[in-house]
């Protein structure tokens, strides 16, 4: 199996997006106006919104969007499509976005997480991200905290992170 293409979100894109974010629970319920605004060149905050396509069937695999304020930048969401996890393909897809975010010139991201997501604390840890904090009650349906991660950009190995 070829690795995924890791490329800019356009909007030819959004349909995969919104299928992929659809059938999984952890992902934002966000509707196509927020992804179409992700895409926004001249937005502020400025945004970085990659896709995974699948080179066998030019589908969607994967998406990320990232806000950047300042140095900091905040992982809004990443979600990889179910046939497609444990192969590396979200892996790959934070590294791209991290180089972006750097070159934005972030020198950490942030993100939530929900406490009982568990794969998505350990992935997220096998990239080196640490826990910062908690939300309490953050997330609704159902009730829950949510986990506070950083991960200083410049600090991350990349062959780490591609789990050399």
């Amino acid at each position: 199996m070829q690795p995924a293409v890791i490329r800019v979100m356009t909007q030819a894109d959004l349909d995969g997006v919104s299928m992929i974010a659809a059938g999984d629970r952890n992902a934002p319920a966000w509707p196509r106006s927020a992804y179409m605004a992700a895409l926004e060149p001249n937005a502020m905050p400025e945004r970085i919104a990659l896709v995974a396509e699948d080179p066998a069937t030019n589908q969607v695999a994967a998406f990320a969007v990232a806000r950047i304020v300042s140095a900091e930048a905040e992982l809004e969401t990443i979600v990889t499509a179910a046939g497609f996890r444990r192969r590396g393909v979200g892996r790959r897809l934070f590294v791209r976005l991290a180089d972006r975010l750097v070159e934005a010139g972030a020198a950490q991201v942030l993100l939530e997480v929900r406490e009982s997501n568990h794969s998505a604390k350990a992935f997220y840890e096998a990239l080196g991200f640490t826990a910062a904090g908690r939300r309490m009650g953050y997330y609704t349906d159902p009730a829950e905290d949510a986990l506070l991660m950083r991960m200083e950009l410049g600090e991350r190995k990349e062959n780490e992170m591609l789990g050399g």
